[in-house]
């Protein structure tokens, strides 16, 4: 019998980015200060697991204040009536030692499609305070439309605005849980 592990998010070591290409010609990064990540494993196995995203949409964070309230309006994450976005896994594919791919189900505004997502495994340690760490590196695209995150505006020198491309990025550093 496989002993199953809990690992929580270290969300002093964790970070959820997205960029999107601003007015066709340089990326605008932001980022979620507010989320939970949990995994449950077959010992230490990640390959043999799955994984739960729950971020706080109300925590979006673009170092613009101005685009920060728009981004949790109704045109974009609609943080009001839709207080979370939630990803869950629905399989984790080993292509080498530290290489993964993650598929799952991605939930923002109600709108439920499956994604994948490159995932690099950085190793297992011991902090010096004698907890389990995981790290991993995640990677990925989405198209934003596919979530009705359509708000844009066209540029008098033709293109638009915002990318309906958004690039995520996130470092995990998971903690073993308390058995």
């Amino acid at each position: 019998m496989t002993n199953q592990i809990k690992w929580v998010s270290d969300p002093a070591h964790s970070e959820i980015l997205f960029k999107v290409k601003h007015m066709m010609i340089t990326n605008v990064k932001g980022e979620f200060n507010k989320f939970n990540i949990t995994a449950l494993t077959n010992g230490d196995d990640f390959n043999k697991g799955s994984v739960e995203v729950t971020i706080d949409a109300g925590s979006v964070f673009t170092n613009s204040a101005d685009r920060d309230k728009h981004l949790r309006s109704v045109d974009f994450f609609d943080a009001e009536n839709f207080k979370e976005l939630k990803f869950k896994s629905t399989s984790i594919t080993r292509l080498d030692d530290e290489n993964f791919v993650l598929k799952g189900l991605l939930n923002i505004k109600g709108i439920e499609k499956e994604i994948s997502l490159d995932v690099e495994f950085g190793g297992i340690n011991k902090d010096p305070w004698g907890n389990v760490k995981a790290g991993f590196t995640i990677s990925g695209k989405i198209n934003r439309k596919d979530w009705k995150l359509n708000w844009n505006a066209a540029l008098e020198t033709g293109g638009v605005l915002v990318s309906d491309e958004v690039r995520i990025n996130a470092e995990i550093q998971f903690m073993k849980a308390a058995a």
